[in-house]
């Protein structure tokens, strides 16, 4: 395909997406994150882990807003790789901090099935993690238990493939400040 083919099929699917949160409310919720987390972690040092590529702008967003001191660094895991479908979890980097005896903060951008997030956090228990927490700027409501519970949740979506927010169409759309749904067939 050719980047004049590429870039009409992605200026089609983004005009034909719906807004499910705008950038204000994506925002709020970060907010909200921040409040959430910041009681939890006064007086302690964590060391926070971007689940990349997704957490990154979740990330950016909230980091400014702790309130305590932290130390960073970032996991990488996924099971889509491009594609619209989750497959088996391939792992391209772990963290380089070590994670014996330390509290751990997982921020990532959504909490699907939580197949990915609750492999994470069994590696982080594995690595001697003294404390696991995770925090995730959206969860999608399967109508059915995740495999993981999120210790912190910004926004709840339905059940649908969504982008924007640190999370991909293809590979696109990661820089959106707003989330959106792909759209619905008429």
């Amino acid at each position: 395909m050719n980047d004049a083919t590429l870039e009409r099929e992605l200026r089609d699917v983004l005009a034909g997406a719906d807004c499910l949160h705008d950038a204000e409310a994506v925002q709020a919720a970060v907010e909200r994150l921040a409040a959430g987390i910041n009681p939890h972690y006064a007086g302690r040092c964590p060391l926070v882990l971007v689940v990349m590529n997704g957490g990154l702008l979740p990330a950016g967003w909230l980091l400014p807003k702790f309130e305590f001191l932290f130390e960073l660094d970032y996991i990488h895991a996924t099971r889509y790789r491009g594609s619209t479908i989750g497959q088996e979890l391939h792992w391209l980097a772990k963290p380089h901090k070590p994670l014996q005896g330390r509290d751990v903060l997982l921020v990532d951008d959504i909490l699907d099935e939580g197949v990915t997030l609750r492999e994470i956090v069994s590696f982080c228990t594995a690595e001697g993690a003294r404390s696991i927490r995770t925090a995730v700027l959206v969860q999608k409501d399967l109508g059915r238990p995740a495999a993981l519970e999120a210790d912190h949740v910004g926004l709840m979506v339905e059940n649908r493939y969504v982008f924007g927010c640190g999370m991909d169409y293809r590979e696109y759309f990661r820089h959106l400040p707003a989330l959106f749904a792909l759209g619905r067939e008429k």
